[in-house]
């Protein structure tokens, strides 16, 4: 009798996982197995042509280039404000609630809504070209989404998701700060090191969980970005995301449009192992 229960205490962890496989199964695994299916068949059996399609496309190349850009940029950013203001934070200023939820606020707004509350800013018309205007520093304004001026479009799309996401990498920081012992920093003092010297041989350090789940988190979504962009240079200035719409919703092709979520799950899935191994590798080494 007692070896009976033993098994069963045994086998019940499993029990309790096959809910979360089944809806992981429902939710991912299904999906993927779908999205394959459309990039790889025809009627006619296995094909490559919707990937032919894909590559050959004129949008693909400026879009993969422009979603790297956004990458490259946004999140080194958005890392070095996040960790900013999380030690702004940790300071205890006055008024710490009033900054707290005014860096936070914009977790509250929709993609689509950043990327219109930004379009009336460098629109033609938008409050900048007013602004400059009445300063006397141009005269009819500057065309800042005009699709021959790629870098003023790179410019807002970059400055409307800075606005947009960093809050998202700023409260996993301040989770991470929170969690470290204030022993560590306050013998760092005593020893007297200066602020950075605690900042990059002390904080740091301890904040590697934290900053490899942010990095992680917010490259995904980076490579996920399309409404922001859409709203502010529509296809003017094209991201993968923006691609597997165009082609699935306007172009009425699955197949192509598979095709290109898969490219973006396979640079989502990339970017995660190399900062898994990379910032593993690091630890392993100190």
């Amino acid at each position: 009798m007692a070896v009976v229960e033993g098994k069963r205490l045994r086998g019940s962890p499993w029990l309790l996982l096959v809910p979360s496989i089944v809806f992981m199964l429902a939710l991912f695994g299904w999906p993927l197995v779908q999205g394959l299916l459309a990039a790889f068949t025809d009627n006619g059996g296995f094909t490559v042509e919707p990937w032919k399609r894909l590559f050959t496309d004129a949008y693909f190349l400026r879009a993969l280039r422009n979603t790297v850009l956004l990458i490259v940029i946004v999140v080194p950013v958005q890392l070095v404000l996040a960790v900013a203001m999380a030690m702004l934070v940790q300071a205890r200023p006055r008024f710490l609630a009033g900054h707290f939820y005014l860096w936070t606020i914009p977790l509250a707004v929709s993609e689509l809504a950043a990327g219109l509350v930004w379009l009336s800013i460098f629109d033609s018309r938008g409050y900048l070209n007013s602004l400059l205007v009445s300063l006397g520093l141009s005269d009819t304004g500057v065309q800042w989404l005009n699709y021959n001026n790629t870098g003023t479009m790179l410019l807002a799309v970059v400055l409307a998701e800075v606005w947009r996401a960093t809050s998202l990498v700023f409260v996993i920081v301040v989770a991470g700060i929170q969690m470290i012992p204030k022993d560590f920093d306050e013998a760092a003092q005593v020893f007297g090191a200066s602020f950075w010297q605690r900042l990059w041989h002390v904080t740091i350090p301890q904040l590697k969980p934290s900053l490899q789940v942010a990095l992680i988190l917010r490259t995904i979504l980076a490579l996920q970005a399309f409404a922001v962009a859409q709203a502010l240079t529509g296809r003017d200035f094209p991201l993968l995301v923006g691609e597997t719409y165009q082609w699935y919703v306007n172009l009425q092709n699955p197949s192509v449009a598979s095709a290109a979520a898969l490219v973006v799950l396979v640079l989502s899935l990339a970017t995660a192992v190399l900062y898994l191994r990379t910032m593993r590798s690091q630890a392993v080494a100190k």
